[in-house]
């Protein structure tokens, strides 16, 4: 069985257990304590686990594997699902996957995490230029779905795993009206809440939810 180290505000973490429900695949999650003890700070923890300092990380039998981006293609290519159906879809899903974690996942979650969850309120103009880059990001992809149901191709792909992880959590932690801002996006993040195996974040990943202090 696989094994899903992670935690409960980590959208990175939930694109894999969201892969991992629509492939019908059991899997055991081990709590990541990163939003209250640091754990992934810890030296032993990356000695260990992760040398980046990071959650997720998926247990394949011997073979521990790092970064969602990865973690989603390994899970794609070894149950023959969602990883496209030809070489220029592949090519496509990785551009995709490449632009979510520089940017449009990057700057998202950041923001968030400024607002919900940073030790002190966050900085103003901070916060203006991290939304200016997020609607940078998310217009591309707003005017990619005018024209398409999904990243790449017309089914579901781990690219759309990829992009969409942390658009189930609640609008109230990042404080950013998505569906209004971006209706293609949000009517993209409805699509794929009808994939199997979908459950909202906090009812997949372990750990308490926390309250937006900001």
């Amino acid at each position: 069985m696989y094994r899903l180290h992670c935690f409960a505000q980590s959208g990175n973490s939930f694109k894999v257990a969201f892969l991992l429900r629509a492939l019908g695949q059991p899997f055991e999650t081990v709590f990541v304590d990163y939003m209250q003890g640091g754990l992934t700070r810890d030296p032993a923890w990356r000695e260990t686990l992760n040398e980046m300092g990071e959650a997720p990380v998926l247990e394949d039998g011997p073979l521990r594997l790092t970064q969602s981006g990865v973690i989603l293609t390994h899970l794609a290519d070894k149950h023959g699902a969602y990883g496209g159906r030809t070489p220029e879809d592949r090519r496509e899903i990785l551009r995709w996957l490449l632009f979510d974690n520089h940017k449009f996942t990057s700057y998202f979650a950041s923001y968030r995490f400024a607002k919900s969850f940073g030790a002190s309120a966050p900085d103003p103009a901070v916060m203006a230029w991290l939304m200016g880059r997020i609607d940078a990001a998310y217009g591309v992809v707003e005017r990619h779905l005018s024209a398409s149901d999904f990243i790449v191709g017309a089914e579901p792909t781990i690219a759309d795993f990829s992009l969409s992880g942390y658009l189930f959590y609640p609008a109230e932690e990042s404080g950013i009206d998505v569906a209004a801002r971006y209706p293609h996006i949000a009517a993209w993040v409805g699509r794929l809440r009808g994939l199997p195996g979908w459950a909202p974040p906090y009812d997949v990943l372990p750990g308490e939810r926390i309250a937006p202090r900001w």
